[in-house]
């Protein structure tokens, strides 16, 4: 019995000191990994351009709104940021947030790919469109977010732009929309191409209500929408090597049999042949937004004649004059 006795404190103290050694080595390991932790935190973020392939820090990108500060390529902007890049201060109020995606032509996994779209972007659909200020001017902003299926055009998408085109004309407001799509949704077949011209009616009405809409082409604007509403603006504006275009430069290529010259269908190509006004450095956009706002607010008077704002200066950037004396003038009939 005694040698049982024992045998029982050797056991228990073997076990005493397998949890002291135990604990010894949890703790060891806690403090390496809060070590680990803390060496990680220290390291930036790094992401990859994809143009110069350079590693540039994420912090700094985002410091020069989302352009890499080694070769100026344009990342592409998720529509939070791009509202809170040109929107004043906590000024949006979102527009037509009940409306949701259906699957009106019942096509397959078309509903699954939509339910894992939204989780992986926390968006309900491709656009993201209310009302807001830029500097205290009132306007109607939307933006497409090209994470959302390359924000192709679907019909909740087309039914928000309708909306929301139909509502500024009640309350006389402009409308500036942030394009950036890969064109109609296939999904949706007919109804998607339904919605070009549903969108260009609205924006016609619009128009024909005296009020202004600025669209702002960026990477890629493309199909369905660059065929409605991303070519109806009074001002097109475009951020600088956008492509724009209704098939790519590779299908046409392929068409027609021919090379098609450097930079067909990019911003700068289009500047010079009239298809877009002007080109639009990012860190230039709100303040441009501003000064087009302003020179269309609705006045009253002889000859709308705002007496406050009489000594605006819209003098244009020296890149805008370089632009401006390549772009070619427009002929109905060339000789």
């Amino acid at each position: 019995m005694k040698l049982f006795k024992k045998k029982d404190k050797n056991i228990e103290a073997e076990e005493t000191l397998a949890k002291n050694a135990e604990s010894a080595k949890t703790a060891a390991d806690g403090k390496n990994a809060g070590a680990a932790q803390e060496t990680k935190e220290d390291v930036p973020e790094t992401i990859v351009c994809p143009k110069c392939g350079k590693t540039v820090l994420k912090s700094v990108v985002k410091q020069h709104k989302y352009v890499c500060y080694e070769c100026n390529y344009y990342f592409r902007v998720r529509a939070k940021n791009r509202i809170r890049m040109v929107s004043d201060k906590e000024a949006f109020e979102p527009w037509f947030t009940e409306l949701t995606t259906g699957n009106p032509l019942n096509f397959p996994e078309y509903e699954e790919k939509i339910a894992k779209t939204q989780e992986k972007t926390g968006l309900s659909e491709g656009i993201v469109i209310g009302k807001t200020k830029i500097y205290g001017e009132e306007t109607v902003l939307g933006v497409i977010d090209s994470r959302f299926m390359m924000g192709s055009m679907g019909h909740v998408v087309g039914e928000k732009i309708t909306s929301a085109f139909e509502r500024a004309t009640e309350e006389r407001l402009p409308v500036i929309l942030f394009c950036c799509s890969g064109g109609a949704r296939m999904q949706e077949g007919i109804i998607s191409l339904m919605q070009m011209a549903k969108t260009s009616a609205a924006a016609k009405r619009h128009s024909e209500a005296g009020l202004l809409y600025v669209p702002v082409l960026t990477d890629p604007t493309t199909g369905g929408v660059t065929a409605s509403f991303a070519m109806l603006g009074d001002i097109i504006l475009a951020e600088p090597k956008a492509l724009i275009g209704f098939a790519g430069p590779r299908v046409i290529e392929q068409t027609i049999g021919q090379k098609l010259p450097e930079g067909f269908q990019r911003a700068e190509f289009q500047l010079e042949h009239g298809f877009v006004d002007m080109i639009v450095e990012r860190e230039d956009l709100k303040k441009t937004l501003y000064k087009i706002l302003r020179a269309h607010r609705p006045t009253t008077g002889y000859a709308n004649f705002d007496p406050l704002h009489s000594d605006d200066n819209y003098e244009p950037t020296e890149l805008m004059k370089e632009r401006e004396a390549k772009a070619k003038p427009f002929k109905i009939f060339p000789r």
